[in-house]
Formats: C-alpha cells, sequence, structure tokens
C-alpha cells in the first residue's frame, strides 16, 4: 500500500535531523552544510545515466574537498528516493526509518571521499 508523501517525508526529514544530531563533532559542520533533496522515485535524469528504477539514495556534485576544483553539473547533495524507501521496507515504519538513517550515511560517506568498500566496512552497505 503507498503511503501518503507527507508521512513519508515527515517520518525522513526526522530520521535525517537525528542522524545529523548523533554524527561526531568533527563531520557535523560538513554534512549540515550538504542539502538533502526528498523525491519519491529516480527522475528519467538519473535513469538515462544507468541507475536502476528502486534506487534508494544517490550522493551527486563533487565531493567535500573537491568543490572547489571548478565547475560542476549541480552543487553536492543528497538525493533520497522515499517512494522506494518504503518499497524497500515493506511499509514497516522502524523499517523504513533504518533505512533512511543507512541511505543517508551511506551517501554522506560519498561526499566525505568513502568508496564502496570503505562504506561495506563500516556497515553502509
Amino acid at each position: 500500500m503507498p503511503a501518503d508523501w507527507s508521512r513519508l517525508l515527515r517520518l525522513a526529514q526526522e530520521e535525517v535531523r537525528g542522524t545529523l544530531r548523533r554524527l561526531p563533532r568533527r563531520l557535523r559542520p560538513h554534512a549540515e552544510r550538504l542539502p538533502v533533496v526528498y523525491e519519491p522515485r529516480p527522475n528519467d535524469a538519473i535513469l538515462a545515466d544507468g541507475w536502476e528504477p528502486d534506487l534508494l539514495g544517490l550522493f551527486v556534485g563533487k565531493a567535500f574537498g573537491e568543490e572547489d576544483s571548478g565547475c560542476a553539473d549541480v552543487p553536492p547533495q543528497i538525493l533520497l528516493f522515499l517512494e522506494n524507501l518504503w518499497d524497500f521496507a515493506d511499509g514497516d515504519e522502524a523499517v523504513y526509518r533504518d533505512e533512511v538513517r543507512t541511505t543517508y550515511l551511506h551517501e554522506l560517506g560519498h561526499y566525505l571521499g568513502l568508496d564502496e568498500p570503505d562504506l561495506e566496512e563500516r556497515g553502509l552497505d
């Protein structure tokens, strides 16, 4: 059963805010400057770039420390695809919140320069 968008958005924003508060003090300022954009699902441009339709989140833009190294197509930001996250959670609010947190931290890790093996090592795969 599809969830109400306003509910999905509220739950996701609460989870991201709580996750930000729990970040180590030295990382928090960098994470707080990084916008999070909430979308229902990946748009056609993202799909055209080869991403799967069930993508949960995506970091776009230049990673931390690379922002001033030239012109970027888009500013650094995290995209969270809330309807896909809800589908992944099979409609379970606790699982949804947990996956929002994990996906946010995964994409934040990309912004901070971590690659997939680094993220797996930290349990953020």
